[in-house]
């Protein structure tokens, strides 16, 4: 649909919702939206991951192609691995235009891309969701196994939490390599094991990896092994993580807490702000003098300033002094549009413990 002034003159196109955003604008020219027009903005996202250094990288088969709003496309993401591309629409017009989608990145990646996987029911408005089927567009496959660094991964994007994982942490896992050689190490949510294997690599004495979900801590198993990692020094288990810092006696060098996006609309803000304080409090309190804690928020509503100053009160709570190392963001693949800085989603702090 077209957006129009209150004299009539055009100013952009977009996708209607009935929702809080009511069009999400993804044309500022006064254009067809064909196949045409979705070619040239998934080429442009595709040219800026092979000038940042994505495409044929050595070091990775997988990375985010499109970032909503940080690639002009509200509505859209579309992450690559090895030979798979998995769309999630979180928009209704969006998804109608799916097969366009589909066919540009056909005609992008060739015989480089062998399957499409459609994982919008779960992001979509949920009385249309409802009505919608996973499924793929083209080729077949549920899962596979793709390179990170130095590192294999299995990804499993039918049953695995978002697209099958979570890409947006790349930088951060590398990150935690330079802390953690001959330490303890507790890895909170841990889904599918990234900074678990990540730390036994990077010679961990013990890596606990803790998340409520029983799939999730066999994906890590598996992704242990996968990396002929020794399996001695990692213990996982399926253990809500708040109770398990409630009952632990362990006392970690290194501690990454990475938890669900705890808000996802600005109604549930202020009681994600406590359950982000009272988590933080509790490993703040485990963890050990001159420990070091990765921890993370992912929920766009609470803003870095904010989730600074929720640690901070955590502090205050545990009654330990810390130092902040470093913030942490989310990589050059998930790009924060300049005019949109609500797509810098991903906010992370290293603190160093006393």
């Amino acid at each position: 649909m077209q957006v129009l002034s209150s004299k009539g003159v055009f100013l952009a196109s977009g996708h209607y919702q009935d929702s809080s955003i009511a069009v999400r604008l993804i044309s500022f020219v006064e254009e067809d939206i064909d196949a045409d027009f979705w070619f040239r903005k998934i080429q442009a996202a595709w040219q800026y991951r092979k000038d940042v250094g994505y495409l044929d990288n050595p070091n990775t088969n997988c990375y985010r192609l499109i970032h909503a709003e940080g690639d002009g496309l509200p509505g859209l993401i579309i992450d690559i691995y090895a030979q798979t591309a998995v769309i999630q629409c979180h928009s209704i017009g969006m998804f109608r235009s799916r097969k366009e989608i589909a066919e540009a990145l056909r005609k992008i990646y060739g015989d480089q891309l062998s399957a499409i996987y459609d994982k919008s029911s779960e992001t979509l408005p949920s009385e249309f969701g409802r009505g919608v089927q996973n499924g793929f567009l083209e080729g077949a496959g549920d899962s596979a196994i793709v390179q990170e660094h130095q590192h294999q991964f299995l990804v499993d994007w039918v049953q695995g939490q978002k697209t099958g994982f979570f890409l947006d942490q790349r930088d951060n896992r590398q990150m935690l390599s330079q802390y953690v050689s001959g330490k303890s190490v507790l890895n909170a949510f841990c889904y599918s094991g990234g900074f678990s294997v990540y730390a036994l690599a990077a010679g961990a004495r013990m890596v606990h990896s803790v998340d409520v979900s029983e799939k999730a801590i066999a994906w890590t198993d598996r992704n242990v092994a996968l990396n002929k990692l020794p399996e001695d020094r990692h213990k996982s288990m399926a253990e809500d993580v708040m109770k398990y810092l409630k009952d632990t006696e362990e006392s970690y060098e290194v501690m990454v807490v990475d938890p669900p996006a705890f808000a996802k609309s600005l109604k549930k803000r202020h009681n994600a702000v406590q359950a982000y304080k009272r988590l933080n409090a509790m490993a703040l309190a485990k963890i050990a003098p001159g420990g070091i804690l990765f921890t993370f928020s992912c929920s766009q509503v609470v803003d870095r300033s904010l989730f600074y100053d929720t640690i901070v009160a955590a502090a205050i709570e545990a009654g330990r002094s810390v130092r902040v190392m470093s913030s942490l963001s989310q990589p050059a693949d998930h790009p924060v549009q300049l005019f949109h800085s609500e797509s810098r989603y991903l906010k992370g702090l290293i603190l160093y413990v006393e």
